[in-house]
């Protein structure tokens, strides 16, 4: 099928700043504009195309090379200097066409060259283009504008509904716990296991509920570091500590190595546990019962922290699914061995947050099996 004829754009009542020191070219170039219902503005020099385009603010300006004053070139580095990506395209008109000349041109910010003398269809057709590609590139800039505001308008709501939710779950599950321990008298069997339901439940909806807080704190700029020099080995092994608990559960073990590192860096305390917990974590949910997990301190050549590693035992990253790493809500085909909820934000949030401190996060299939985890940090 023959694709659709786009629609037509209406360029009336745009504005063409012609500057030309020489008073014929303006009026022949107004008489074949002023036709096609373009709004005019001219100037006779450099310094006065400055002045008036500060007023007119014009869509297309053509600009004149060899002028009194400051010549064409110089006017158009002015222009983009001040505008910057707002400023309006430059087509210069010259009769000088050799090829240091058009890369000058460019150079300085023109958008193409119109020569002399004059041939109406070719000027109407070059001005015509130009414009149409400003008003597309106003339309995508206007489109980038509200899914700037709709996207901030939807962190606002998550982080109002997460905040809001966030109390009542946290009550739920602190209820489950009161009862499972027996504070209004003793429970059957079936009773108990559903409360211990009730309680998973909670758990696992208020982690979601604080993994999308944290997300919509972090998308709205609003994730403020409180950055102070601290121990990264330190950080790692209270993580890897408090991990064990959960490991120990599926026969899993998990052991640092700091190699007598100096690791003190300027680091959010609370967050970079957070990216630690969360690596371990993952490591134990992937990886089968019984195996060995490993969180290495990174080093420069200086003998300096670089970073640090998380290895694991699981299935590793499955071919095709690189690029659903870190993303938002983005799980790969790999399943926990042990039945443990996910909610596809955990990594996202991790890249966020060793971004924010300057570092990278990367991931890499094991020659032997199993996943390796790097968080390194510029020194």
């Amino acid at each position: 099928m023959p694709k659709p004829t786009p629609a037509p754009v209406d360029l009336r009542e745009r504005k063409i700043l012609i500057v030309d020191d020489d008073r014929l070219n303006i009026r022949i170039l107004s008489g074949i504009l002023r036709s096609e219902g373009y709004v005019l503005a001219d100037a006779d020099s450099g310094e006065r195309a400055l002045e008036i385009y500060a007023q007119f603010l014009p869509d297309l300006v053509l600009l004149d090379v060899m002028m009194p004053g400051i010549d064409g070139f110089e006017a158009c580095r002015r222009l983009n200097l001040t505008y910057k990506d707002k400023c309006a395209p430059v087509i210069f008109i010259t009769a000088k066409n050799q090829s240091h000349d058009v890369v000058e041109g460019l150079s300085a910010g023109g958008a193409d060259y119109l020569p002399k003398p004059f041939k109406a269809k070719e000027v109407l057709a070059r001005i015509r283009s130009h414009l149409q590609n400003r008003i597309l590139s106003e339309q995508r800039n206007q489109l980038v504008d509200q899914l700037s505001n709709a996207n901030a308008a939807k962190n606002r709501f998550l982080g109002m509904a997460a905040h809001d939710l966030r109390n009542p779950l946290a009550s739920i599950r602190g209820l489950s716990e009161f009862l499972s321990e027996g504070a209004v008298g003793p429970l059957t069997t079936d009773q108990l296991d559903l409360i211990k339901t009730i309680h998973s439940a909670s758990q696992s909806m208020l982690d979601l509920v604080n993994e999308l807080l944290d997300v919509a704190t972090i998308e709205s700029g609003e994730l403020k570091l409180q950055l102070a020099p601290h121990n990264l080995a330190e950080l790692i092994a209270k993580s890897v500590a408090m991990t064990n608990i959960e490991a120990a559960k599926k026969k899993t073990h998990v052991t640092v190595a700091s190699h007598g590192a100096n690791s003190l860096l300027m680091l959010d305390a609370a967050k970079m546990r957070q990216v630690i917990d969360n690596l371990l974590s993952n490591a134990v949910k992937y990886s089968p019962p019984g195996s060995a997990i490993t969180a290495t301190i990174q080093t420069d050549a200086h003998g300096r922290t670089s970073g640090f590693a998380v290895q694991d035992q699981g299935p590793g990253i499955p071919d095709g699914e690189r690029d659903k790493l870190f993303k938002d809500f983005s799980r790969l085909s790999a399943q926990p061995t042990g039945g443990e909820k996910s909610t596809g934000l955990g990594l996202a949030i991790c890249r966020k947050i060793v971004e924010a401190h300057h570092g990278a996060i990367s991931a890499e299939n094991l020659p032997a099996g199993g996943c390796e985890f790097r968080v390194s940090f510029s020194t």
